[in-house]
């Protein structure tokens, strides 16, 4: 898998982002629910995406997980990808995102946000660089300054992961610090 080009718009709207939120269902997972007898049990995340989450954070990159969902499933993958920035049950993503925002004191193009439904449109309206993995609602793909060619779950947020590390000048880099054999961000 690699990051596709990018174009110098997907370039100037990439470069300045300090915050990479995130939707969880449909995004950071297939959205695929798994439901015993005493609720909701397993979630699927992709390694792939984990990487690319840890390896945005090694490049100085605030991340969040903003889900109208809660579970505890959430707040043990956000442990291990040390996420600190984690909202569940949010009504209000939009405003969950600006308050995440200004706890960190950006501003709108400073975010960037991927998320895969209707529930996702206002924040990835606000901010300055919307983001959809490529199964994601037609109507949210449309307004999507970045598409990922890999479905959610399966390493769409991980395209979106390096193509912000291009943009950014860190992706040669920490790619060399692995091939040098040194150690892991994760």
């Amino acid at each position: 898998m690699s990051a596709p080009p990018l174009s110098p718009t997907l370039r100037e709207r990439a470069a300045p982002i300090r915050l990479l939120a995130l939707d969880v269902d449909g995004t950071l997972t297939d959205g695929h629910l798994w439901f015993g007898p005493q609720g909701e049990v397993m979630k699927a995340f992709s390694v792939l995406d984990g990487q690319g989450l840890a390896l945005l954070r090694k490049a100085g990159c605030q991340l969040a997980l903003i889900t109208g969902r809660s579970s505890g499933i959430v707040e043990l993958r956000a442990r291990e990808l040390q996420i600190a920035d984690v909202v569940q049950g949010s009504r209000d993503k939009l405003a969950s995102l600006q308050a995440v925002a200004a706890r960190h004191g950006l501003a709108a193009h400073q975010v960037a946000f991927m998320g895969d439904d209707w529930p996702d449109l206002a924040p990835m309206r606000w901010c300055g660089l919307a983001a959809a993995p490529a199964d994601a609602h037609r109507e949210v793909c449309q307004r999507a300054h970045f598409l990922s060619s890999r479905p959610a779950g399966a390493g769409a947020v991980r395209e979106l992961c390096d193509a912000l590390l291009m943009a950014q000048g860190t992706y040669q880099g920490l790619l060399q610090s692995f091939l040098d054999g040194g150690p892991s961000p994760t």
